[in-house]
């Protein structure tokens, strides 16, 4: 299999997939070790319950980062990926996103100052809900889409760098007693918004994109168009976030604490899962045939990644200093759920996506997340922090395998 993939593999595509593995990996693996760096830092100066309370407000955040980005992370990609050799394309690509960016971005901070305000345990913290909210606003600016579709990642690299890099060094700075912990949010949110503007600026500078002032006709259009991907990428987030979300309300925020830490293991993993899927995303959209070998190249990954945190999570909790009589059971379920993930990725992002079902993927997506979400109130209630992560392995593995179905139906 390795000799085939070398012979698929070379010569400038062979270049351009290793410069983009490698800025992808290092921009994945570094924004991943960084807070594992800081996390036990956090963890004892902060305590559990702090962190919590921090989680639970990105986890509100989170519902509405799907919104602003609006599945241009796959389809402006894609028509970049089509058109980068044509000016005027790129520049209506690049109006297109910004307009409808910033329409659901003052959307979204509407919504959430309401739900803010309505809902009293939200209201006492409000100020770490204001000083997350940002975030939206440098992620909505920072244009991935751009670089990924130019399959020019590097800029991606160095700018999230800086990002993880920046907050890093502050956390060890400014937070030194338990009362800091509202500047945990402040900072991640001066990174994102400064990244953000850097990269609007080498668009500008170095690409020479104009915006321009669109037909609410074209505006409509682009929507409608994205309304399936956008489905597709953000009803996840109703088993995903919601696990966090509801863990949350139901119990307290130390138990949210408690499996975010332990989900940052995973997060790491599923971090390394998407960095080959987005990296052969352009390549497979121009060499589908190539389709076969990196399906297995991904299971193989997917099940040495889970094998690896089934061994190693002494080491890890030890690090973590994480002490609950749940948290290896709560790992397992976790890991397990990474091979289902890795089936989502094969055969909805590099196999439907890409050959345009984009509403198949989306019928897949809602029925397996819906599923997830009507499964999250029932499992979390009656088994904690256990049956979060039962919630969110069991909606990746209905995920894959709904997609796995279909593909074989599809090719017989």
């Amino acid at each position: 299999m390795f000799k085939k993939l070398r012979n698929l593999f070379k010569g400038k595509d062979a270049k351009v997939l290793l410069e983009n593995f490698i800025s992808l990996s290092a921009l994945q693996l570094v924004g991943m070790i960084l807070p594992l760096i800081t996390l036990p830092y956090v963890l004892r100066v902060l305590g559990f319950e702090n962190y919590g309370t921090i989680v639970f407000a990105a986890s509100l955040i989170a519902y509405f980062t799907a919104l602003t980005d609006f599945s241009f992370k796959y389809t402006a990609t894609r028509d970049v990926a089509i058109f980068k050799d044509s000016p005027e394309k790129l520049n209506l690509i690049y109006s297109k996103v910004l307009t409808i960016k910033a329409i659901f971005l003052l959307l979204s901070f509407i919504i959430i100052t309401i739900v803010v305000y309505s809902y009293k345990p939200f209201y006492e913290n409000r100020l770490i809900y204001f000083l997350t909210v940002p975030m939206l606003l440098g992620q909505a600016l920072f244009p991935e889409w751009f670089f990924q579709g130019i399959e020019k990642m590097k800029y991606i690299t160095f700018l999230n760098l800086g990002i993880k890099l920046f907050f890093t060094i502050c956390i060890f700075i400014f937070i030194k007693k338990e009362t800091d912990y509202w500047i945990f949010p402040l900072l991640q949110s001066a990174g994102f918004v400064g990244a953000g503007l850097v990269g609007q600026f080498i668009l500008v500078r170095k690409y020479k994109l104009k915006f321009l002032w669109l037909k609410p006709r074209i505006i409509v259009q682009t929507i409608k168009g994205n309304v399936p991907i956008f489905i597709n990428q953000f009803v996840p987030t109703l088993y995903n976030n919601t696990s966090t979300f509801l863990l949350g309300i139901l119990t307290n925020n130390t138990f949210v604490g408690v499996f975010n830490a332990i989900k940052i293991i995973i997060n790491f993993c599923v971090s390394l899962i998407e960095i080959l899927s987005r990296v052969f995303f352009p390549f497979l959209n121009r060499k589908k045939h190539a389709f076969l070998r990196y399906k297995k190249l991904m299971l193989a990954v997917s099940i040495i990644l889970t094998a690896l945190c089934l061994v190693s999570y002494k080491l890890v909790f030890w690090y973590l200093n994480i002490q609950d009589d749940n948290a290896f059971t709560i790992l397992a379920i976790l890991a397990l759920g990474l091979i289902g993930y890795t089936l989502y990725n094969i055969y909805g992002v590099n196999y439907f996506i890409i050959n345009r079902q984009d509403k198949l993927v989306m019928k897949n997506t809602i029925i397996s997340s819906m599923i997830g979400f009507v499964l999250a109130f029932p499992l979390i209630f009656y088994f904690g922090i256990i049956g979060a992560a039962l919630n969110l392995s069991l909606s990746r593995w209905m995920m894959g395998l709904g997609l796995f179905y279909k593909y074989k139906k599809r090719i017989k």
